[in-house]
């Protein structure tokens, strides 16, 4: 019934409209109207049973069958609830208990940064609701293991209340906005490291396992938002750049019971990173990450709740970097962990015993483990997602826990394959989708028998056909430094090998990351369609630094970032340049973040090579950058200053030759506008003629309301006016 309904409104619209070969697409219908928005099936939250899932929809939380997607429960009606213990009747997130008897439900929530919130919980036991805490809004509410205690944190204090007598416990006094935060990430481990929240209950709920920063030394940054008052509002925080004092962290052990913490021995280096705390299956055990500065050795400590003392599990280094993740997994025997590492100079999965030492290497191969979704101890199998057959690719792989048979791939279909597995990994939802074809969910039982189709994306895919889209198309060249290098390309429509085309290229490019991949595009996708319409080839080509080949390809950027993507971008508009049907003296570049900083190097370095670039939120010099991303491929400004000055854009602003827009957001808090505002000052010093943009209180993201439409709206325009000239867009070429 749901497709059927769906499909109606485009099949009025055919009969208004009838079929064409090719219909035009608009800026309008793909950022005002979002008319080409792919249905997407968002996580599943899967019940202890394995074959149920909860959803929130609306004002409630409501429990399906997965097998059969029919609604077995309606678990929480927010409406009928509004006015008990202050509630108001909404809510935008919800949380089980282990062992689901109870909920907590978030209302009112507030962003922060990137990950972190503030909201009102209260608690919900299918009876009652009850405030969790009446003095203010609260972050990261989190049950304990029994249920009986939630732990939050409280203007950079942290609580904990105690459900069967209502008591709250205040653990920390001493925080402080802008100067001591307990049981939260300050900002540069939220954006670099990934994680808001930092407290963990130990497996018996007995215990707190917090970090402690002290950013008192950290040097403070100011935004500016405008808001129609008569002064504007001044925003500040810490944030640390290139080779300046980080938080001080420190890790504790609250025991519920003494009410006392101890703290854990992480040495006397105090200039290190702790990115990550993990409980072993030991309540007595945890185990801390322990990274020095430079990122490129890790240490996993194994603590003792009770004294603090740490004794070693196991040693990482890198000639390079080491990358932080989640996949660290403690089974249930007590004797062994799973882990994974480019050891071997590929990620792969290994086990290793509670001791340290290694007791085997599970995956191996010239071939990528690109996500690890857990292991199934009762059938002793790991599912994982790898880039085995090509680095443009992904697929499903199980495998036996300790190595005796290959992997066994689970899809059958190639291009992009997302899985989520249910809690006893009986089911999976599989997302497939290629370059070509948006995202399918369908669910699987355990031996790859489809169960049944979730969503297909099929009136989109109808949408496809109606507006005449163009086939991606995958190519690979070698760079005159024999280097083989990914890409591909969308021409336009009834596109004429004997005519010369303008080029649009896209990047990021940045560390690991991947472009090229056989996998829907998203938004973009439609507005690349839409520049193909009107007579661009546009183009994408992964530089070297980015992913899915190895960890020699991807570090071998290491204290020279941009030198070498900048390189092979040049070496791509040149491959591009030298085909038969494109236009040498119109190739265009555009980029955000990383890539933005890409497409300005482009354009300066590559000035005979580039004719324009679009750069949104770049960074212009590596100095400004925070310190945690930075350091981690550059180090600092003062071990490496040739790496700093010979890759940062706004020592190169003479070099401008082109046409240049530059974009970015005043509320970035990320990428700063010290980045544009120092670009615009080397601009005009060198006397350079460029475009710029800016959005006041926008973010890194700018978005909101009509901004992604105003901004597109000026790019689409920019390119047009910088690359066209008087190009007919069914591809000839005026004399």
């Amino acid at each position: 019934m749901k497709r059927i309904f769906l499909i109606l409104p485009f099949l009025v619209l055919g009969q208004i409209l009838p079929m064409t070969a090719q219909s035009p697409i608009s800026l309008e219908s793909i950022w005002l109207e979002y008319e080409f928005w792919a249905n997407s099936v968002p996580g599943f939250n899967f019940l202890n049973d394995g074959s149920h899932y909860s959803r929130k929809e609306g004002d409630q939380i409501i429990r399906y069958d997965l097998l059969s997607g029919s609604q077995t429960d309606v678990l929480f009606e927010a409406t009928q609830l509004e006015g008990q213990a202050g509630f108001n009747g909404k809510f935008s997130g919800y949380t089980f208990s282990t062992d689901e008897s109870k909920l907590l439900i978030e209302s009112e929530s507030e962003s922060i940064y990137r990950r972190s919130s503030k909201a009102n919980f209260f608690v919900w036991d299918g009876k009652k609701l009850d405030l969790l805490f009446d003095e203010g809004k609260q972050q990261y509410a989190t049950f304990n293991p029994a249920a009986n205690k939630v732990a939050f944190v409280y203007e950079n204090n942290l609580y904990y209340k105690d459900l069967i007598s209502g008591a709250i416990v205040q653990i920390t006094a001493d925080g402080a906005m802008n100067q001591i935060i307990n049981g939260a990430a300050d900002w540069v481990y939220e954006e670099e490291f990934s994680f808001a929240k930092a407290f963990f209950w130990s497996p018996d709920g007995q215990k707190l396992a917090y970090y402690r920063f002290d950013e008192s030394q950290v040097k403070e940054f100011t935004l500016t938002n405008y808001n129609d008052e008569l002064y504007p509002e001044y925003v500040t925080f810490k944030y640390p750049k290139v080779g300046e004092a980080n938080s001080l962290v420190t890790i504790h052990i609250y025991d519920l019971n003494t009410k006392k913490s101890v703290s854990v021995d992480i040495g006397n280096e105090t200039d290190q990173y702790i990115p990550r705390l993990k409980w072993t299956k030991d309540p007595n055990k945890l185990c801390v990450f322990q990274m020095n500065r430079h990122q490129n050795q890790l240490n996993l400590l194994l603590a003792d709740v009770k004294t603090g003392k740490t004794r070693r599990l196991l040693q990482e280094t890198s000639d390079w970097y080491i990358d932080i993740h989640d996949n660290l997994t403690f089974l249930k025997d007590g004797k062994h962990f799973v882990w994974t590492s480019e050891d071997d100079g590929f990620n792969h999965i290994y086990l290793y015993g509670m001791d340290g030492i290694l007791k085997s290497q599970i995956t191996t191969g010239n071939w990528e483990v690109s996500s690890f979704y857990g292991i199934d101890e009762t059938q002793n199998k790991i599912y994982f997602q790898a880039a085995i057959e090509s680095p443009l690719q992904r697929d499903i792989y199980s495998i036996d826990l300790f190595g005796r048979d290959s992997p066994k791939k689970l899809n059958t279909e190639s291009g992009w394959n997302n899985a989520q597995f249910s809690s006893t990994f009986d089911y999976y939802v599989l997302n497939h989708s290629t370059a070509n074809n948006p995202s399918s969910y369908a669910v699987y039982d355990r031996s790859g028998k489809e169960v049944r189709l979730i969503e297909d994306n099929a009136l989109l895919k109808e949408k496809m056909e109606f507006y005449g889209v163009q086939p991606v198309e995958f190519f690979d060249f070698t760079t005159t430094e024999d280097v083989r290098l990914n890409g591909y390309m969308i021409k336009p429509p009834d596109f004429d090998q004997t005519k010369e085309y303008p080029v649009f290229m896209y990047l990021y490019g940045g560390p690991g990351s991947q472009q090229v991949t056989d996998r829907w595009g998203g938004q973009n996708y439609w507005w690349f369609q839409m520049l193909a319409q009107q007579g661009f080839i546009v183009a994408c080509v992964d530089n070297r630094g980015t992913g899915g080949r190895g960890e020699e390809f991807k570090k071998m950027t290491y204290l020279e970032l941009g030198k070498y993507e900048t390189i092979d971008q040049i070496e791509a508009a040149r491959y591009l340049g030298g085909l038969p049907y494109v236009d040498s003296n119109r190739i265009g570049i555009f980029g955000w973040s990383y890539g933005g900083y890409m497409s300005t190097l482009c354009l300066l370095k590559g000035n005979d090579a580039f004719k324009a670039a679009i750069a949104v939120a770049p960074v212009t010099s590596w100095k400004w950058y925070d310190s945690i991303y930075t350091e981690r491929y550059m180090r600092t400004l003062e071990e490496n200053p040739s790496g700093y000055a010979d890759n940062s854009p706004v020592y190169f602003a003479d070099m401008l030759e082109g046409n240049y827009l530059l974009v970015h957001g005043m509320g970035d808090d990320n990428v700063h506008f010290q980045h544009t505002a120092e670009m615009v000052n080397a601009l005009v010093e060198a006397n350079k003629q460029f475009d710029t943009y800016f959005y006041p209180n926008r973010n890194h993201g700018i978005y909101g309301g009509n901004t992604r439409y105003h901004l597109y709206r000026k790019m689409t325009d920019f390119l047009k006016e910088k690359l066209m000239n008087d190009f007919d867009p069914v591809g000839k070429i005026d004399p």
